[in-house]
């Protein structure tokens, strides 16, 4: 439930008709935008007088209306503060601050008929949003269709700074490698996108609440200017509008660390509140699936002798979640349609007609009889106009089975989304263009009425929309664990080193961790499985954020060592908090979190390909208070191509002044539960 704490707001009006800029700060101070409307509306981005973004346009032209760019000028602005608090229903943080100093700037323009639009600029200690309003008026009216969104982020360390990054528009949708490369040397990227100039200042630009308008990438233009490159609809058009319309928030995070990136808010503050009232239905848990016996091809998701979704199996599945204190079971391939290539098979898919072996009512009684949920699956293979055609039955099948979170997914080429338009042609969109961001949240908004949580796969990247509608529980949108089950290559030793500063700063990702046999194609196919110890596999439970995590690894692996597995069971998906306390972007990170239902702290540590030592500060646990710290970490000859399963387990009592020295192995890691005594 979200509630208000403390609220106070000062507003300052001012109208100075000839001015030609305006400067808003942090609350802080440290952070500083400057606009102004010399030759055209621009913005300029400081940290603690450093420059950070040079001069970068403002504005957007249409199809058939004036264009807001030159020739508009700053008439008024408004300035206000605001200092609150609110809670998340389920997140890394119970209650976050919301404190910003806010400018809102008036353009207008003397002679043409489309002649004034707004820029709200909000300030945070962590970094900054805008975003454009634009109110109806004459001149713009009717069908208005967006052809540029001007909007630049001119990088003042361009020349020098290095980046991380993924391709945008290319076919895997953001199920990349990620590349390590100088600024100047990226191509179009997906957001976030983040990069460290030689001085140590880390930046990620992104973009927040992204509702009915297309998904941004950026496009490097000379002189380090990334320029928004809005997904277009497949006539063309980027966004489709009519009368007054408001942008999502471009988003600027700045931190002189590559934690403090991490441990930022900005996301989410940068959306509206709950929209759904009471959400108490929305259970964040841990999950058990049948879904990686597919991938190491032990089951099929189709019909025959290897189905993996048969009754008998679905319920050898949750005595094994119950025995062991898991949530629920995810089933993939429980319906019609996953015969033959199913990555192809969209127009067939039936969301109410099971296969014959799989009887869902007496799967969700032996569930209901054990208090473990069957997780559903919805697989679309792109063609979202027959899922959508049977969206309500199949979201009511499950609600009469007692099914409370499903798993949707969207596979098919990024450009390759199925639609049947109003005059039933068959047309192909982006997963990011406005389409498929209105039918996201359309699956968000119905699935809710069935009182149904979503985990997103193939999805539209996360904005913080998990604010405004807490049943959007988590999502996938980048290269997960099934990636290490194929040799596509498998995800490299650094890549989860790269996430949190990355795709995780947007939100919760369904990574799928905790695989405990490297070997499933013998341990020297190294190109063809998980290139991590089994300490670096326990890690990613608190290091990769997700209130919906998977125990990834078939059952039999896990009783084969209940010891490790113990962690796994222990650990929490609800946070009253969490930190970032140590890392750098690609090399190692260092996670902290306490339980929201406890007194407990976890802390997951990883690194990339080189072995590190780490010396870990206890002064985020209690004061006065004594712990025991139970440590899952790599053995002295651990090593992930020839020794991933090296695990030392020990127990140590520690003080919050007390620091630990713990070694990681070369794509190694460590896990540890702090319980007070």
């Amino acid at each position: 439930m979200f509630r208000v704490l403390i609220c106070w707001v000062m507003i300052v009006f001012a109208h100075n008709v000839n001015a030609a800029s305006v400067s808003a700060t942090s609350p802080n101070g440290k952070l500083k935008v400057l606009v102004t409307d010399e030759k055209h509306p621009s913005y300029r981005v400081f940290y603690q007088d450093r420059l950070v973004l040079d001069w970068s346009k403002l504005g957007m032209t249409f199809a058939s209306h004036h264009p807001l760019t030159d020739g508009f000028t700053i008439k008024s602005n408004t300035k206000r503060t605001s200092d609150s608090e609110w809670q998340q229903p389920w997140g890394e943080h119970q209650v976050i601050r919301d404190h910003h100093n806010q400018v809102t700037i008036d353009f207008q323009h003397p002679r043409q008929s489309a002649n004034r639009y707004q820029v709200e600029f909000k300030l945070f200690n962590d970094g900054m949003g805008f975003r454009y309003r634009v109110p109806a008026q004459t001149g713009l009216e009717g069908n208005i269709h967006i052809t540029n969104e001007l909007t630049e982020f001119r990088s003042a360390d361009f020349k020098t700074a290095t980046a991380w990054w993924i391709p945008a528009r290319g076919w895997n949708r953001y199920e990349y490698v990620y590349n390590t490369t100088s600024f100047k040397d990226i191509d179009r990227v997906h957001t976030p996108f983040t990069y460290r100039a030689t001085d140590g200042l880390h930046v990620s630009i992104h973009e927040a609440a992204l509702v009915d308008y297309a998904g941004m990438t950026l496009d490097l233009r000379r002189d380090g200017r990334l320029k928004a490159d809005l997904t277009p609809w497949s006539d063309g058009v980027l966004v489709k509008k009519n009368g007054a319309f408001t942008t999502p928030w471009r988003t600027i995070q700045v931190s002189p660390s590559a934690t403090g990136l991490v441990n930022s808010t900005l996301i989410l503050n940068l959306n509206e509140p709950n929209t759904l009232g009471n959400v108490d239905w929305v259970k964040p848990g841990k999950y058990i699936g049948i879904w990686w016996g597919m991938h190491i091809g032990e089951n099929t998701w189709g019909s025959g002798d290897k189905h993996g979704a048969t009754t008998s199996e679905v319920k050898r599945y949750m005595d094994f979640a119950h025995k062991y204190g898991f949530n629920g079971v995810l089933v993939e391939g429980w319906n019609h349609g996953w015969d033959g290539d199913w990555y192809f098979n969209g127009d067939v898919f039936n969301f109410t007609k099971p296969y014959d072996d799989f009887d869902i009512e007496a799967i969700s009684a032996h569930g209901a009889n054990l208090g473990v949920e069957l997780i559903g699956h919805h697989e679309t293979s792109g063609n979202v106009t027959n899922y959508r055609q049977q969206m309500d039955d199949a979201f009511a099948l499950y609600q009469d089975n007692g099914v409370t979170q499903v798993k949707t997914g969207y596979v098919a080429d990024a450009g390759q989304i199925k639609r049947i338009d109003e005059n039933g042609i068959v047309r192909h969109e982006w997963h990011d263009g406005q389409f498929m961001v209105n039918e996201y949240l359309h699956n968000i908004i119905t699935a809710a009425k069935y009182g149904i949580s979503i985990n997103t796969h193939e999805p539209i990247k996360d904005t913080g929309l998990r604010r405004t509608y807490p049943n959007w529980i988590t999502r996938e949108g980048a290269r997960g664990m099934e990636f290490n089950a194929w040799g596509s290559p498998p995800n490299p030793p650094e890549h989860t080193a790269i996430l949190p500063f990355t795709r995780l700063l947007s939100g919760p990702m369904d990574f799928t961790p905790g695989i405990f046999d490297m070997g499933f194609k013998g341990l020297d196919a190294n190109s063809d499985r998980p290139q991590t110890t089994l300490a670096k596999q326990l890690a990613l439970y608190t290091v990769i954020y997700s209130p919906l995590q998977m125990a990834a690894d078939l059952p039999r692996n896990y009783e084969a060592n209940l010891a490790a597995f113990q962690f796994i069971r222990d650990v929490p998906v609800d946070w009253e908090k969490s930190k970032a306390l140590s890392g750098e972007v690609g090399d190692y990170i260092v996670m902290a979190r306490k339980d929201k239902h406890s007194s407990q702290w976890f802390v997951g540590g990883l690194t990339d390909e080189n072995a590190r030592v780490v010396n870990l500060d206890l002064d985020f646990l209690t004061n006065n208070t004594r712990y025991k710290a139970t440590i899952y970490k790599d053995g002295n000859n651990a090593q992930w191509e020839t020794n991933p399963y090296d695990l030392i387990i020990e127990n140590k009592l520690v003080s919050p002044s007390d620091t630990l020295t713990v070694k990681m192995a070369e794509s190694g890691g460590f896990a540890i539960k702090f319980s007070p005594l």
